[in-house]
C-alpha cells in the first residue's frame, strides 16, 4: 500500500529564539534550528495571527469582489471579503461570518470550507481559511462605519466564470481571490460536493496553536 501523502507537523528542533519585532497584529522572531540532519541554521519569520477569506456567491453564480488598498505592494486588489483572527476567542467561521458583515454588509446560510493553506510557509506561520458562503442576502442598514484602508470598498458582483477568467489573465493577483476563486470553480464542477462543513476541525491550526506559533491578542 502506498504511503497516504499529506501534509505532516513535525517541527524541527528549536535550540534557542530572540524576538526581532513587536506589532500590533504580528510579531517577528528569529529560531536557531536544528534540522533533521543535524545541521543548525538561523530562521527569521512572521508570527501571524492566522486569516480567513469568503467566497460569497449569489443565486445568480455571481461572486462577490471588493477593491482594497495593500500598501506593502502599492495596489488596489479586487478580492474577496477577509479578515485576521485577531478578536480573542473568536473562531474562524465566527471570524468569516462578522468579516463578511463588516466589509460588505452580507450574511449568508449555507457555509462551507473551501480550502485551507499556508500564505507563505517559508517566512510566515500564517495559516488560512477559505470559506464558500451561499444563501448571501444583505443585512438591513448595510454596511457599518469603517477607517483607514476600509473606508471606501467598492464592491462588484461578476459572474464567477468571468472571475476566473481574470485570474488566468493575470488580472486578479490577491492570494485569496486566486486560490478562492479557483477552489470555487472547481467545486462547482463537483456540484459542491465533498466540502467540508463549515464548522470543520481545523488541525493545522490547532497544532500551530500549540506549539505557540500563532499571534494571539
Amino acid at each position: 500500500m502506498s504511503e497516504e501523502i499529506a501534509d505532516s507537523f513535525e517541527p524541527a528542533a528549536v535550540l534557542g529564539q530572540t524576538s526581532r519585532f513587536i506589532g500590533q497584529r504580528w510579531d517577528v522572531v528569529s529560531d536557531e534550528v536544528r534540522l533533521n540532519h543535524g545541521e543548525v541554521v538561523i530562521r527569521d519569520y512572521l508570527v501571524h495571527p492566522g486569516a480567513v477569506g469568503i467566497i460569497a456567491i449569489d443565486d445568480d453564480d455571481r461572486v462577490l469582489l471588493i477593491r482594497q488598498y495593500r500598501h506593502p505592494v502599492g495596489f488596489f486588489l479586487w478580492e474577496p471579503p477577509a479578515g485576521l483572527m485577531d478578536a480573542a476567542g473568536e473562531g474562524a467561521l465566527a471570524t468569516a461570518q462578522r468579516e463578511l458583515y463588516e466589509e460588505a454588509g452580507y450574511q449568508a446560510t449555507d457555509w462551507h470550507v473551501l480550502a485551507d493553506w499556508f500564505n507563505s510557509p517559508g517566512g510566515s506561520s500564517e495559516g488560512f481559511r477559505c470559506f464558500l458562503a451561499r444563501g448571501v442576502t444583505e443585512v438591513a442598514g448595510g454596511r457599518p462605519v469603517r477607517s483607514a484602508e476600509e473606508t471606501d470598498l467598492p464592491m462588484r458582483w461578476i459572474p464567477l466564470r468571468a472571475a476566473v477568467d481574470l485570474v488566468f489573465a493575470g488580472k486578479i493577483q490577491n492570494p485569496t481571490a486566486v486560490t478562492g476563486l479557483l477552489a470555487a470553480w472547481a467545486a462547482r464542477g463537483r456540484e459542491w460536493q465533498d466540502l467540508r462543513p463549515g464548522d470543520a476541525a481545523w488541525s493545522s491550526r490547532d497544532e500551530l496553536l500549540a506549539a505557540e506559533r500563532v499571534w494571539l491578542p
